[in-house]
């Protein structure tokens, strides 16, 4: 994930968070998943920056399109 998400057994036993955080990547999937907003989400999460969201989400979509 090109350093957007990071993974350490040291944060919340090894789960893939945000890069510099301690927020989990899949609370982003949760949130829009429950019909939230980038931005809500981002208010609810200020140190992930908005950045970071976008490239996991080009990321994902990447990965899905590439795929067959």
């Amino acid at each position: 994930m090109s350093g957007v998400v990071t993974q350490n057994p040291e944060v919340l036993g090894g789960e893939p968070v945000f890069a510099g955080t301690r927020v989990p990547a899949k609370s982003l999937f949760d949130h829009l998943e429950a019909g939230d907003s980038i931005e809500q989400f981002l208010e609810g999460f200020p140190s992930v920056k908005r950045e970071q969201v976008i490239s996991l989400l080009q990321e994902s979509r990447a990965h899905v399109l590439a795929v067959r």
